[in-house]
């Protein structure tokens, strides 16, 4: 599959990687760290499509007809 038709798909969310200055407000914010949040691969289609590597923090934004908006963050391993 394409890269860009992976990207587009209806189900999947929007996959952002953060800075480093963000993932410290969050991980200050939830009072853990990096190795406390859930683990996504770096083999993942939309991860090694938008060029994450280990150690990064994701960003994934799904949006829900009864929730609205959620946001989710996972670790690359």
């Amino acid at each position: 599959m394409n890269k860009k038709r992976i990207l587009e798909h209806e189900l999947v969310p929007k996959h952002e990687i953060l800075e480093e200055k963000e993932v410290k407000l969050i991980l200050k914010k939830y009072g853990i760290t990096k190795e406390e949040l859930p683990k996504i691969k770096e083999e993942d289609p939309v991860a090694k499509t938008i060029g994450a590597v280990k150690g990064q923090v994701l960003k994934i934004t799904r949006r829900s007809p009864t929730v609205g908006e959620s946001i989710y963050y996972r670790l690359v391993i």
